[in-house]
């Protein structure tokens, strides 16, 4: 088997739609590509000023940083830190994406796949250098993911499509997917949407006609539906069985926000 490190930059991740992330989740999807996870490393900010002052601020804090680790996450603490920029503004920042460049680096001598929990660019050339040493690496994201670093990376998981990775969508019965094929002429396509998290647990089989599509409650246009397609937008909608097969109603760009 391959052995595996999980590297998350929990900042980024929750700040663009992952909060409430499923850390058992995340180790189980890096298990399913046939891997052992020998290393997995949260980076988190923590806000030690505020923590010093809230009482009830700083037990929600160590309360989820215990969590993390009862998952089997080692967790590096960022300090934030404080300061005034040029013009006299406060500034609260907590960058932990050298850490996570550095420590991914040296461990990966010993490691054969790489997952990078984070949708920020700057890690770009750390794909690279990993890549360049002979290394498979994947990324986790959700929100505003630099498109350079899906086009650089293996394999690409978007966090809104993992069954099960948000504690938030537990009971939800509304479905999400990509529109993967599209027929201009005739009004239809077919979503894929993924049922479990292994390389094979998909579906491309889902009926979805343009009528069923609806933006703010209004119909689209088939150039619209185009857009969705290229665009690989996420899609969200409620799945029915037909005697056709299974078919996409109610369906509309899916919001995380």
């Amino acid at each position: 088997m391959l052995k595996a490190g999980i590297f998350l930059d929990m900042e980024n991740l929750s700040r663009n739609g992952g909060w409430g992330i499923r850390y058992e989740i995340i180790k189980e999807l890096v298990e399913t590509q046939g891997t052992i996870v020998l290393r997995a490393n949260a980076y988190l900010a923590v806000d030690v000023e505020r923590e010093r002052q809230d009482t009830g601020y700083r037990i929600r804090n160590e309360n989820y940083r215990a969590a993390i680790r009862r998952n089997g996450f080692h967790l590096i603490r960022k300090e934030v830190r404080r300061y005034y920029d040029s013009e006299g503004e406060l500034v609260v920042k907590a960058n932990a994406d050298l850490d996570l460049a550095v420590d991914a680096i040296l461990q990966s001598e010993n490691l054969d796949y790489i997952l990078v929990g984070s949708g920020d660019g700057d890690f770009l050339r750390l794909v690279r250098a990993l890549q360049n040493r002979g290394k498979r690496v994947d990324l986790l994201s959700f929100a505003n993911t630099s498109g350079d670093l899906m086009r650089e990376v293996d394999n690409h998981f978007s966090g809104f499509l993992i069954p099960g990775i948000l504690g938030n969508d537990t009971g939800q019965t509304r479905k999400r997917g990509i529109l993967h094929a599209y027929n201009e002429d005739r009004g239809f396509g077919f979503i894929t949407m993924r049922t479990g998290l292994g390389a094979t647990d998909l579906r491309h089989d889902i009926f979805c006609h343009i009528n069923d599509i609806t933006v703010d409650e209004e119909s689209v246009d088939t150039r619209y539906v185009a857009e969705l397609k290229h665009r690989q937008i996420i899609l969200e909608f409620d799945l029915i069985q037909t005697p056709e097969g299974p078919k996409a109603t109610d369906v509309c760009e899916f919001q995380w926000r």
